[in-house]
């Protein structure tokens, strides 16, 4: 399954690109992408599926535009 992926912030270093076609094997969720991008667990982070945010456990499709994202505060 080919998905893109962009990365935001502090995962652009941790994966080595900012966004990317990737061949991931179906079926994967968000936590199993960021564990195959090897970016870490440990930091809270927000998940979009071509524009909407999705919990750890929604599997992708094929063509999937994913976006992950750190959680940032301020005003």
């Amino acid at each position: 399954m080919r998905v893109t992926v962009k990365l935001i912030g502090p995962f652009i270093y941790a994966a080595g690109f900012s966004e990317k076609e990737l061949e991931v094997p179906g079926p994967v969720t968000s936590e199993g992408l960021v564990e195959l991008l090897g970016i870490g667990t440990e930091r809270p982070r927000i998940v979009t599926r071509n524009g909407k945010a999705i919990g750890p456990t929604v599997p992708f499709e094929d063509g999937d535009r994913i976006v992950v994202s750190p959680i940032y505060s301020g005003g």
